[in-house]
């Protein structure tokens, strides 16, 4: 082999290492941009799953704190309604009754003869039903207005940025 051609194949085999080397470091550079975005997308990912994480547990007390305040209410309720029935306690109704045979506009009847108020026992437990269900409204009135303050106003984010 001449001078000449050991330096043209020293030339030709300097490009083909140079071009190698510049292909791999091309290669090197693109696979830390991939590692880089994938240890973002990692991070924010975690940030995500954190955040989940807080407002379900927050979801969890606010519905633990609404189902004991209803329970609550409801058996409130149950013993009003057994303290009732046992006569240890009156309903009391806004009402008059008038006496036996007395009529409109003839004068009124002597007290002895008039009657005290009561609820029938239909709408007695109508009485309790409603309460009943006025409690569970209440609760559900105050557990979305949680719900829509805790999650659906915005919250302060600290994420990283890329």
């Amino acid at each position: 082999m001449t001078f000449f051609t050991q330096i043209l194949l020293a030339l030709v085999l300097a490009g083909a290492v140079f071009w190698t080397f510049d292909d791999m470091n091309d290669q090197l550079h693109q696979v830390r941009l991939e590692r880089d975005q994938a240890s973002y997308e990692r991070d924010g990912l975690r940030e995500a799953a954190r955040i989940t994480g807080e407002r379900l547990a927050q979801a969890a007390a606010l519905d633990s704190k609404h189902t004991q305040e209803l329970t609550h209410a409801l058996n409130q309720n149950q013993d009003l309604q057994r303290a009732v029935d046992r006569l240890d306690q009156r309903l009391r109704v806004h009402a008059s009754c008038p006496a036996a045979g007395e009529q409109p506009g003839t004068g009124a009847a002597g007290l002895a003869d008039a009657g005290s108020p009561e609820l029938t026992a239909d709408a007695r437990q109508a009485y309790f039903t409603l309460r009943d269900q006025l409690a569970v409204s209440r609760q559900m009135i105050l557990g979305l207005q949680d719900h829509v303050r805790t999650f659906c106003t915005p919250q302060p984010t600290t994420g990283a940025t890329p």
